[in-house]
Formats: C-alpha cells, sequence, structure tokens
C-alpha cells in the first residue's frame, strides 16, 4: 500500500525516482517495495553511487569471480557489473514503463565521466551503453557540458533515449532543451518514432545553496543571512518557467503533432546538504505537474514521514523567484561563476568516484585471481 504522502506527490504530478542503485538493493527486494510502498518509478545512478555500492556489498563477488577467470581487464568489468544491475532495474520497472508509455518506468546509466569533453567518445559510448542494456526503458546520462550538447543531440538522433545530467544554469538548460529539439528532429530525418524517444533534464539543485550559502556567509550582513537557502528553489521555480516557454513554441508543436514527448525537468540533488533546512525542502518545495523528483532514499523516507504536500509550490513564484538572484547580484554574488564552478566541481566528482570504482573493481578482480 502506497505512503499518503508520496502518493500526494504523485498524484500533483511528481514522479519519484530513487536516487540509488545496487545488485543488495535488487536481490534483497528493496527496489521493489520502495515501488509498492513509496510510489518510486524510476531509478537514476552516477559513478558515485556504483562506486558505493561495489565497496558496500558482497553481491557482486560471484560476477568478479567470473569476470576474473575470463581474464576480463577492469574497464570491461565496470561495464558488465553496472550494465548487469541497470538491465535489472530496467526489467522491473517494465510493468511502471508499459503503463505510462515509457514516460516513468526509467532507469539511468551515465557515460564514462572521463568522456565529458569529448563529443564522438560520448556518443560512442551512449550507442554501447544503450545496446548492452538492451531495455526499452533505459536512459543514457550525458553531462551537460558544451561539448556535451552536440552529443545529445547526436544520441537522441539515434533513437537512444537521454537523460542530460549536471545542469545548473538557466542559460545552459535553454541551450539543452534546444539541443533536445535539434536531436528530435534529426530522429525523425532518420526515420525514427518519436514517441519511443525519451528525455529528462536534470537540474541540481541543493549543490546551488551550498556554494551562494557559503558566499552569503563569508559577506555576512542581515541582508546576506535572509538570503540562504532560497537560490536552489528560485533557480529551479525558474528552470520550469523556461520549460514552460519552450515547450510551448511553434517549433515544438511541429514535433509534438508528429509525436514528440517534451523532455521533463528532473529535480536532482534533492537531498538537503545543511542541516538547519527541512529535510523535505527540495522536494515540497518543487512540485508541479510533468516533473521528476529523483530522490536518495533519506529525503524519500523523510517526505513519506512527514513531507507536506499541498499541490503546485512553483507556480506564481517566478517574480520573487527573479528577485532572490537580483539581490544575490546586488550583494557581487557572480551567478554565472557559481554555475560554472558548480559544473566543474560536478564533473571533479564524478570523475573522482570513476577512479575509485575502477580501483575497487581491480582490487577485486585480483583478489579473486589470487583466491582462485
Amino acid at each position: 500500500m502506497s505512503n499518503p504522502n508520496t502518493q500526494a506527490l504523485s498524484d500533483a504530478g511528481v514522479s519519484i525516482w530513487l536516487d540509488d542503485l545496487s545488485r543488495e538493493r535488487l536481490e534483497s527486494g528493496s527496489l521493489a517495495a520502495l515501488a509498492a510502498e513509496r510510489n518510486v518509478v524510476g531509478v537514476t545512478t552516477n559513478p558515485s553511487i556504483f562506486a558505493a555500492a561495489l565497496k558496500n556489498g558482497h553481491a557482486y563477488e560471484g560476477q568478479v569471480a567470473q569476470l576474473a577467470a575470463a581474464g576480463a581487464d577492469v574497464e570491461h568489468a565496470v561495464f558488465e557489473i553496472t550494465t548487469d544491475d541497470v538491465a535489472a532495474a530496467c526489467d522491473l520497472f517494465a510493468p511502471a514503463a508499459a503503463a505510462t508509455g515509457g514516460v516513468d518506468g526509467r532507469v539511468s546509466i551515465e557515460v564514462d565521466p572521463r568522456l565529458a569533453r569529448d563529443t564522438e567518445s560520448t556518443v560512442a559510448e551512449a550507442v554501447k551503453l544503450h545496446a548492452r542494456v538492451d531495455r526499452d526503458n533505459v536512459l543514457i546520462k550525458i553531462p551537460a557540458t558544451v561539448e556535451g550538447l552536440e552529443a545529445i543531440s547526436a544520441t537522441l538522433a539515434a533513437g537512444i533515449s537521454v537523460n542530460v545530467t549536471l545542469i545548473f544554469s538557466l542559460e545552459r538548460y535553454r541551450a539543452v532543451i534546444n539541443a533536445f529539439v535539434l536531436g528530435l528532429e534529426q530522429a525523425r530525418e532518420n526515420g525514427h518514432d518519436l514517441s519511443a524517444i525519451h528525455s529528462v533534464a536534470s537540474f541540481f539543485v541543493s549543490r546551488v545553496d551550498t556554494e551562494i550559502d557559503k558566499r552569503l556567509d563569508a559577506i555576512g550582513t542581515d541582508e546576506a543571512a535572509a538570503l540562504k537557502g532560497k537560490a536552489g528553489l528560485a533557480n529551479a521555480r525558474l528552470a520550469y518557467q523556461v520549460y514552460e516557454e519552450l515547450f510551448s513554441s511553434e517549433r515544438w508543436k511541429l514535433l509534438a503533432e508528429a509525436g514528440a514527448r517534451p523532455q521533463r525537468p528532473l529535480w536532482a540533488s534533492t537531498g538537503v546538504k545543511d542541516p538547519a533546512y527541512p529535510d523535505t525542502l527540495y522536494v515540497t518545495g518543487l512540485v508541479a505537474a510533468h516533473v521528476v523528483n529523483t530522490m536518495p532514499e533519506k529525503t524519500l523516507e523523510a517526505t513519506a514521514d512527514h513531507g507536506e504536500v499541498i499541490g503546485d509550490t512553483i507556480a506564481g513564484t517566478y517574480g520573487a523567484s527573479e528577485a532572490v538572484l537580483d539581490a544575490l547580484a546586488h550583494l557581487g554574488i557572480d551567478y554565472n561563476e557559481v554555475v560554472g564552478l558548480l559544473e566543474e566541481e560536478g564533473l571533479a566528482k564524478f570523475e573522482a568516484s570513476w577512479d575509485e570504482l575502477l580501483e575497487d573493481v581491480a582490487l577485486a578482480l585480483n583478489s579473486s585471481k589470487i583466491g582462485g
């Protein structure tokens, strides 16, 4: 039986996806239980999630031993392990995908983050991941770097569904939507069924507050203190305004008439970093139709326990949200510099986690060879 708070969120038009995946979660039934009891209808992953899964569980030992015996190198082993988990999760959510025409029931897997500045290699990796998972409800995650924009269009043009990740700025979000529309226009030219191509745009929330709050603390005035914890929601709400604007354009209407579905905004980085803030801040404050909120389990459980869902909390906020960004600029906080820094830091974190994942798998492969 579903939880009343998560049910209310779903009823308000928010798709709940879990920001976590592991072999243990799949095999224990934990993920299936969250689908049944917490209205979870999708999963997102990233290098950090896979690194934690490999480090903290024993569920991979059998597969690692098989890969070691076959002489697999570490890159191949990581590819096999992560795509197997994603394929299994896709199977679990296949009924949700069927029930929603593929809108939900989605499971995301990210291209190697070391390729984020390499357009051609990103596209090649996206095609390879899509073929290996071989499920209609997989989403290939591509970072929204400048180089990633062309890769997003090319991947969509090949008929592959995409989760665009690491979006921080409104300007870049506009460019992401343009890349999405261009990709669908090319997909149509290539003869693909547009209704079968899906996409979400992952707009990061809490990291914006973390960085800007640090700068507000350094300013130290009452005016600065009054703005703490407001930038993340304001930025995301203005992103929804961009979504409404660009998906009502004449250019988009032509694609919609051909069966295309809009790229939904996805709220990512929704776990609160500052314990002074309500732990459901980036859930209850970002309720609107046609969005996804991907949550770590801690945030999901907080929502289920005490999240107050009162309906749409984005409509009517655009003026106040603009005022927040204007006030930050008045204090000398450079929006473009902040979001640029967050993109660089986000990529660096994913690359570090990927390196950690490679190291852990290398150690596991060597241990299996020695043990065997």
